[in-house]
């Protein structure tokens, strides 16, 4: 059999709360930030930001901690014309918390993440014949820095937030396979399965399948650490996963087994 053509599927990964945790990260720095910007008046909870989340459109914390600050003055009778916040100063201060100060040395949040994932596992897809690489949101140097640094991977295919417009925006997605169908017979396109945590991911999913009609799109929706403290919150956040479009949701992006993708596809 041609190789090019016996691949059984593609994965894509996001990466926040798929391959690393970012509820202490990430979340805690969105947290931080409206704190900050709102005079220490409005710290948000993990279900705030949830709910923010699951509106699926704020995949961008920067974009999202600007959106919360917006909202809180909002309650207090304040317009956003008459707030007119500045972004560069909402991304500075973030970054501050998530990176750390020293732009040369990490020392921020980002270096606590547990990993949610190892290389065995990837090792796995390889050795099925499974093709993986990423598409993530989150800037080239902290998604280099989980996968290279982290997880010792060399030059895996990435997709950042630099090179593609924010998700649920699908050409990101596009972006990641070109980079991954190298030598396939694009008559014979193998299924694509997109692994995500948040609602904005399997929506991107449904509107890559709307772009493309041509192959088989599956969303795979992952729970990620901070929904699993309680069956309440595990199993709220898995119907909003299906409800946007997930085939399944897992505990863990490890459970994705060659053989469960056999099962998928």
């Amino acid at each position: 059999m041609n190789q090019a053509n016996s691949i059984p599927a593609i994965v894509v990964f996001d990466i926040d709360g798929v391959i690393r945790d970012v509820s202490g990260s990430y979340r805690r720095a969105l947290a931080d930030t409206v704190e900050h910007f709102t005079a220490q008046a409005y710290r948000p909870t993990a279900d705030d930001i949830d709910r923010l989340k699951s509106e699926g459109v704020w995949n961008n914390d920067w974009e999202g901690s600007q959106e919360l600050i917006y909202r809180y003055f909002e309650t207090q009778g304040q317009s956003r014309q008459q707030l007119n916040l500045d972004y560069n100063s909402i991304v500075a201060f973030f970054q501050s918390r998530y990176r750390g100060t020293n732009p040369d040395n990490l020392s921020g949040y980002i270096c606590d993440e547990p990993l949610l994932l190892q290389p065995s596992y990837l090792n796995q897809l390889t050795e099925a014949g499974i093709r993986w690489g990423f598409f993530s949101g989150a800037t080239r140097a902290s998604a280099t820095y989980v996968l290279q640094q982290r997880l010792n991977l060399q030059s895996p295919v990435l997709i950042a937030m630099e090179d593609a417009p924010g998700k649920p925006d699908p050409t990101g997605l596009f972006s990641t396979l070109e980079l991954l169908q190298f030598g396939i017979d694009i008559n014979n396109l193998p299924p694509v399965i997109y692994v995500g945590d948040t609602v904005a991911d399997m929506y991107t999913v449904e509107k890559a399948r709307n772009h493309q009609s041509n192959r088989t799109w599956i969303g795979v929706g992952v729970l990620p650490p901070h929904v699993q403290q309680t069956a309440q919150k595990r199993d709220a956040y898995t119907e909003s996963l299906k409800k946007a479009g997930a085939t399944i949701v897992l505990s863990n992006v490890q459970e994705l087994t060659p053989e469960q993708i056999q099962k998928l596809i």
